[in-house]
């Protein structure tokens, strides 16, 4: 049962990376730093938000318009570190 606990927190670890890389990205094509003309950039892109939007979807809808500001990726980092601590803390300890 242990392992399957340290499974789960490093698909969350991995999770919040991407959601970082997702809102980087995001930034660097708002700012036009990166052209999402080319193939891989796109792609990337595409990958990045295909695995993202389904957690921020449902956060975005809840929360007020706040003029352009979107802060949901900021929302569901601090969650899932929040599930993170709480596994690590409360859980594996008592896993056998």
């Amino acid at each position: 049962m242990q392992p399957i606990v340290i499974v789960l927190i490093l698909v969350i670890q991995f999770y919040r990376y991407l959601l970082i890389a997702a809102a980087i990205f995001s930034w660097l094509v708002a700012f036009d730093v990166v052209n999402m003309r080319s193939r891989a950039v796109a792609t990337i892109g595409d990958f990045l938000y295909r695995i993202t939007e389904p957690a921020l979807g449902p956060i975005r809808r809840r929360l007020p318009n706040l003029g352009g500001l979107d802060i949901s990726p900021i929302i569901l980092f601090f969650l899932l570190l929040l599930i993170e601590m709480y596994l690590e803390r409360y859980v594996l300890p008592f896993v056998p």
